[in-house]
């Protein structure tokens, strides 16, 4: 299975690894070219605005939003969260395809990073979640489940064959939410 890491910027080769330790082949995805032999794709955590600014200047946009309508399952982590969702406080939303609304930078500076065990439905471990200057989901629509909550914010959200989550779990090796998407994969 090949697993799609959008390579703009931000902490792909993290999800790479993940991808690859999951058991699925990793592909860099920069053009609509990359985009169209990958059976899943990841957004990852970086800088949202710089993401959505590359992921326009390559003609990345449509092709990801057709994909996606099209079933194919997306992970999106912290900025991948802001890319995906449909209204952003403090942000442009880029490819609006979750019905939820999130916050920029809701968990304070760089200096209040922290990490915690998440228990997420449809995972059977605790889900190390890495939150750096992470979004938070302030709310979501009716299409959409919440998978994971901490301190009563959901953490990780699902829409279809969409799933986000506010935190890094590749910076530690946490693959639980790449196997679910493989799983929705193999489960199209």
């Amino acid at each position: 299975m090949k697993a799609g890491v959008l390579a703009l910027q931000g902490d792909f080769r993290e999800h790479a690894r993940a991808f690859a330790d999951a058991g699925a082949t990793p592909v860099e995805v920069r053009t609509p070219e990359h985009l169209v032999d990958v059976d899943c794709l990841a957004i990852p955590g970086g800088e949202s605005t710089t993401i959505s600014r590359l992921a326009r200047a390559y003609g990345l946009v449509e092709p990801i939003r057709e994909r996606a309508r099209a079933g194919m399952p997306i992970l999106g982590t912290c900025a991948g969260l802001i890319t995906l969702a449909e209204r952003v406080i403090g942000g442009e939303p880029l490819f609006g395809l979750l019905d939820v609304t999130v916050r920029r930078n809701a968990y304070g500076r760089q200096v209040d990073s922290f990490e915690v065990d998440l228990d997420v439905e449809g995972i059977d471990h605790p889900v190390r979640g890495v939150f750096i200057r992470a979004p938070r989901v302030e709310e979501v629509g009716q299409g959409v489940r919440v998978l994971a909550s901490h301190e009563g914010a959901p953490v990780v959200v699902a829409q279809g064959s969409v799933v986000a989550a506010a935190f890094h779990p590749e910076l530690v090796g946490e693959t639980g939410l790449h196997r679910y998407v493989l799983g929705l994969v193999a489960g199209r």
